[in-house]
Formats: structure tokens, C-alpha cells, sequence
């Protein structure tokens, strides 16, 4: 089996290199001053990160900041700094003063995004006969709000840093700032000699969005033209950040489909049954060397292995008005039904395994509460379907697929922690984070769960899951005492 390794455990085979998928999309993440986040300090992402907490944590916040910076970057109004509402989308995140840190208009928001790139690229100084090898890209964004009669959102900074090293350290450094009172910007770069051309030196103008260079900067420099590149590599990143919130929507008993390939399954999953049609020729292996199944198979197998169907297929009902419907059989019935005909959980859990295994390669998929409305069984599973969804190939290739989970299930996280116990999954591809509420004194927290090789968390926190020690304590005790009580009235008769 080419040295890998094979567990059976509830009908899943899980095919178990040895070695880490260390290959990911988003790498770190800081953010300061948004929402209730002050400043989240450095997070390392892996290929599985899970936010764990209580309500009003700050969780849901750092998916919502990358929903919003991949809004932006789909907006045609280069203008715009932040993109934090629209009518295609629920989430709305309202102006500055609703999503800055304690609604303090002085604040700016600072944050950083890095990332592996999925091709290498290259920068290139033709003056200088230099090449640069990007193989990492990660980017500063400063963003704040003008002062004065008329108010607005605007990038103070913006930098881009090529290779960063652990140390701080990278191959280059380019950054456009705004000069103090003033609006206009100038151009610094370290490693990379960027040269003026002979003319007039005129100021630059400011940024496109939160993260462009003007148009001027290209007339202005002779040997700048790479950068482009590299403000493009983000956008790539950024459209590549897919979204599901928590509430998906209801079932139907038809849908129509008029041939779109939509991108993602959509903020309530309402995309997940034409994006499984627009995916009928495509095929998906769940790992190196395993066999390729068409998509829609695929996903019905998942299903059946969560245990919530044991039959699923689209079935199209009218040509002439292109409707679908899902036909699922269900454990005990003989007869085929549609999806509000079954229990709440298939319809929520559908669009989950849809969004794994639907993506397209080098995917970051963002996942609001993936156990809602499940059962207790079928949260542990869900933590298997991940694991297979991180590894699984497409055309001969790794997919590369990384999520980003917020979860309240203890079940899922046990789930994982047995895999890597298991040696399924590697310590270094999951990353687990505990947010605590904001204080008086300091915004929200979150902490790295510090997770062994063995599956174990070392800095496991108090009343992590509830106090389940005590309940069991308090219950015995009760129960002693009825005990007691009653032998007692007995006695007295």
C-alpha cells in the first residue's frame, strides 16, 4: 500500500501517510482593533484550524474579516477600502464605527495575512538583473478613518513582505505609507532597489482598496512592474476564501438549475445543489493512489457514512423549467423521499460535505458551527470527513483544501485528537485555538490548545467544555442523599 497506512473505524478508510500535509493555503493571521478583537496576536494556521469558546467570543469575527476582505477584492469600486455589506449577502458588518474596537473612531485596524503560494512566482528586477523566487507572500494591511468634517475609511499603509522567516526577516519588503497631513503616499522597499524615472517627482496617489498600488507608481518607477504580481497573488488568495455560516438554508422539495457553476456553496448553502450539478463530470480520490468517484457519488457516500441517509441522487423533474429535486432513502423506509421530508440535520449537513469536497484546489473554506443541529455521533464523524477532504486529489493532484472551523463541539475535537493519536492526522496539520470573552480591561483573548503527537492537550483550560466532573459529582451526591432520605422514612415506618 506504498507505506501508507489504513484505519477501519465505523465503515471510514482513512489512508494515513506518515508525513504531514503541510501544504496550505493561509499560514498566519493577526488582527488588531476589529470587532472585539484588540489584537489576536500571531495565529498560525495549518491545514485544520479549529476556534473553539463561549458566545460572543470574537470567534466568528476572524471569519468574518476574511469574508470581508474577499468582498472587497470582488467589488469593481477600486476606491473602496472595506466592502462590509451587500444585498447577496446576510452578513452585514455595517461602517467603521460598528466593527472597530470599542466603536473608538480613533483606532486603526491594523492586520497581516500570509500565505503559501500555490505556484511559485517570480519577482523580478530587470534593472538589477535580479529574480526573486516567492514562495510565500505576506501582507500588511493599516487602515483608518480620516478626521474632520467629512469622514472616511482610509489605508494608511499598506506592505508587502516576499519569503518571511520566523525571525522577521524576508527577501523584500515594499511598502506604500501616507505621509503625515497630507494625502498624499510614498514608496519604500528594502531588498529590492525600486528606481524613479527621470521626471518630475511627483507624489503618488492614494492605494486602490485596501491593498493596491496606484496606477502611478507603474509610470513613476522604471523597474516596479513585478509588484503587480504580487498584489495579485493576494486577490488570489482571497478570492480563493469560500464562507458558510452557521444557519443553512431550509430545504426545498425542488430546485432549479439553469446551468451556472456557481463559486462556492454559498453564505447559507443555498448554491450546494447546483454546485453539485455544474460538478457532474468531475471525479474526487480521497487520497494518493485511492479510486476516483464521481462528485456526486462522492458526497452521497459521505452522507451515508455520516449515517444520516442510505441512498442519494439528483434526479431532474421538468426540462422544460430545469427543476431537481434530492432523492435520499432513508435507514428502514423502502421508498425514495425528498429533503423536508427527512429530519432537519440532512438538509444543514449537506451543504458541510458539499463545500469540502466541491471547492476547487486551494480552496480556504471558512465554516461557521459544522455540528449544528447533528447529532452527538455524527459531530465526531464530521472531524473524519475534514481529514479526508485535506488530502484528497482531483486530476491526479492534491486539492490542497484548508478550513477554517468554528466549533462548539467537544465530540468533533475528541474526534481529532484521536486521529493524531492514531498517527491519521499529524499534530502539525491541525491547529486548535480557545477565544475567551472580552474584559473591561482588554478585548477578546485566544490561546493555542497545546496538542502532542499522542493527541493530547497539555494546557487544557477549566470549564473548557463545562464542568463535567462536577455535574457527575453533584449528581451522585443528589442521588446519595434521596438514597438516605428514603431508607430513612422507610426505617420510621
Amino acid at each position: 500500500m506504498d507505506g501508507a497506512r489504513y484505519h477501519l473505524d465505523r465503515g471510514f478508510i482513512l489512508n494515513a501517510p506518515r508525513l504531514g500535509y503541510s501544504n496550505r493555503m493561509l499560514t498566519l493571521l493577526r488582527l488588531r482593533n476589529f470587532k472585539t478583537w484588540e489584537d489576536t496576536g500571531r495565529l498560525p494556521l495549518a491545514p485544520i484550524t479549529v476556534l473553539f469558546g463561549t458566545n460572543s467570543s470574537g470567534k466568528s469575527s476572524l471569519g468574518q474579516f476574511l469574508l470581508m476582505l474577499r468582498r472587497t477584492v470582488e467589488q469593481p469600486d477600486r476606491r473602496l477600502v472595506f466592502h462590509t455589506s451587500d444585498e447577496r449577502n446576510p452578513l452585514d458588518l455595517g461602517n467603521y464605527l460598528t466593527y472597530v474596537y470599542d466603536n473608538d473612531e480613533k483606532r486603526d485596524i491594523e492586520f497581516t495575512i500570509s500565505s503559501e503560494c500555490a505556484t511559485p512566482l517570480e519577482l523580478k528586477d530587470p534593472l538589477h538583473d535580479r529574480v526573486f523566487v516567492v514562495r510565500e507572500l505576506a501582507f500588511d494591511g493599516h487602515v483608518g478613518l480620516t478626521q474632520g468634517k467629512q469622514e472616511r475609511v482610509i489605508t494608511k499603509s499598506l506592505t508587502y513582505r516576499v519569503n518571511p522567516s520566523k525571525g522577521g526577516k524576508q527577501d523584500v519588503r515594499i511598502a506604500l505609507t501616507k505621509e503625515p497631513s497630507s494625502t498624499k503616499y510614498h514608496l519604500t522597499s528594502e531588498g529590492f532597489d525600486a528606481v524613479r524615472k527621470q521626471m518630475r517627482v511627483w507624489p503618488l496617489p492614494p492605494p486602490n482598496r485596501f491593498y493596491g498600488f496606484p496606477d502611478e507608481l507603474f509610470a513613476y518607477y522604471q523597474n516596479v512592474a513585478g509588484f503587480a504580481d504580487l498584489q495579485l497573488e493576494l486577490e488570489r488568495v482571497l478570492k480563493s476564501l469560500h464562507y458558510l455560516g452557521p444557519l443553512r438554508q431550509y430545504p426545498r422539495r425542488e430546485y432549479t438549475w439553469t446551468g451556472q457553476t456557481p463559486g462556492d456553496v454559498g453564505f447559507q448553502g443555498e448554491n450546494s445543489i447546483a454546485t453539485l450539478l455544474a460538478g457532474a463530470e468531475r471525479s474526487i480520490s480521497p487520497g494518493k493512489n485511492k479510486r476516483y468517484q464521481p462528485l456526486q457519488g462522492f458526497v452521497g457516500a459521505w452522507l451515508q457514512r455520516l449515517g444520516v441517509i442510505e441512498g442519494f441522487r439528483l434526479v431532474q423533474v421538468s426540462k422544460l423549467t430545469r427543476s431537481y429535486q434530492v432523492r435520499l432513502k432513508m435507514p428502514g423506509r423502502t421508498k425514495e423521499v425528498t429533503l423536508p421530508d427527512v429530519g432537519f440535520g440532512v438538509s444543514q449537513v449537506l451543504p458541510v460535505v458539499t463545500a469540502a469536497f466541491c471547492a476547487p484546489a486551494n480552496a480556504t473554506i471558512v465554516i461557521e458551527q459544522p455540528e449544528l443541529h447533528l447529532h452527538p455521533k455524527v459531530q465526531a464523524d464530521l472531524a473524519d470527513l475534514f481529514v479526508e477532504a485535506i488530502r484528497s486529489r482531483e486530476n491526479g493532484e492534491e486539492r490542497r483544501i484548508q478550513f477554517l472551523i468554528e466549533s462548539h463541539s467537544e465530540h468533533f475535537l475528541r474526534r481529532l485528537q484521536r486521529r493524531v493519536a492514531e498517527q491519521i492526522l499529524p499534530s502539525n496539520d491541525l491547529a486548535a485555538y480557545v477565544c475567551e470573552p472580552a474584559t473591561r480591561e482588554s478585548g477578546s483573548s485566544i490561546k493555542p490548545l497545546d496538542l502532542d503527537d499522542f493527541g493530547r492537550i497539555k494546557n487544557w483550560p477549566k470549564n473548557f467544555f463545562g464542568d463535567q466532573m462536577t455535574d457527575i459529582a453533584e449528581m451522585r451526591k443528589a442521588g446519595l442523599q434521596r438514597e438516605m432520605s428514603s431508607a430513612g422514612t422507610s426505617t420510621k415506618s
